[in-house]
């Protein structure tokens, strides 16, 4: 069973897979910009996702859809700290936070958090390894090709698998060199950051290849646009495809952790999962 060291805190990875509760507070991100980017309505919406189950939340104050622009760091902190402050005195669940920048990541960090979900695999900021490994922070490292504000503009690889796997041995290699724990680290294949939809349906069918990398592996295809693509389902209607993505990674032993919008419906679906595999 793999753990994750979060603070000085072991999460036990497997053979439960855990549940991460995606908390937008932005005004524009893909699937749910703007209903919680008020503080109040934030910090309500990550109870009730705790209520619903969630074993993580996952807070951010910066889209990353493809096309997105960078928010400048004022804003960025003005959404996410007050809520990273509030929920660490209303809730033990461990707290993520989804940047890029590291003075958003220490001043999180400094209020409580416990993880940070860097897109840009701690490579946007030449500061956050230096906040992870000081911290002692875990970390979501996450593999994108180009930027949000480019990463859809033709993405190629030579081999998707080959190529991702190339990247989290480099990763792996330079964070743990730089002090961060092995232990601290999950990696997460991007599904739709700078992939086309035969590259997300090549990195879901193989998923359980990241497994030799020893570490555990985040899933993040909620409400995702290649499911929409694929069903011809506007946003609001991607939760059956998202929870058969789901399901596929479980059943491949591929994924240990669950990025999510619709938290209630995957910790069915986990716990079904966990029943019918325990026989």
């Amino acid at each position: 069973m793999k753990t994750w060291r979060v603070r000085g805190r072991e999460l036990p990875l497997g053979p439960r897979c855990l549940v991460m509760g995606i908390v937008n507070v932005t005004p524009d991100s893909f699937s749910d910009g703007g209903q919680f980017v008020h503080t109040d309505t934030a910090i309500a919406h990550a109870l009730e996702l705790v209520r619903q189950g969630a074993d993580l939340l996952d807070i951010g104050g910066e889209s990353t859809r493809p096309g997105s622009q960078p928010v400048p760091l004022a804003d960025e902190l003005a959404r996410v700290l007050p809520v990273v402050t509030a929920l660490t005195k209303q809730t033990s669940v461990p707290i993520s936070i989804d940047t890029s920048k590291a003075d958003v990541a220490s001043a999180c960090l400094q209020a409580g958090a416990h993880i940070i979900n860097d897109v840009t695999g701690l490579t946007g900021d030449p500061r956050m390894a230096d906040v992870v490994r000081d911290f002692g922070a875990g970390v979501v490292v996450m593999h994108m090709q180009g930027s949000p504000a480019t990463m859809q503009v033709a993405p190629k690889y030579d081999d998707v698998i080959a190529d991702l796997s190339r990247y989290f041995s480099e990763r792996l290699q330079t964070l743990t060199t730089h002090g961060i724990a092995r232990e601290a680290i999950v990696l997460d294949p991007g599904i739709g950051f700078g992939k086309t939809r035969a590259h997300n349906i090549k990195l879901l069918a193989d998923l359980a290849k990241f497994q030799q990398l020893g570490r555990p592996v985040c899933l993040g295809v909620s409400r995702k646009g290649f499911l929409g693509k694929l069903l011809d389902r506007p946003v609001e209607e991607r939760l059956a495809g998202s929870l058969a993505a789901a399901a596929y990674a479980l059943a491949d032993n591929a994924v240990q952790i669950l990025r999510v919008h619709d938290v209630a419906a995957h910790c069915d679906l986990v716990r079904v999962w966990e029943v019918l595999r325990a026989g």
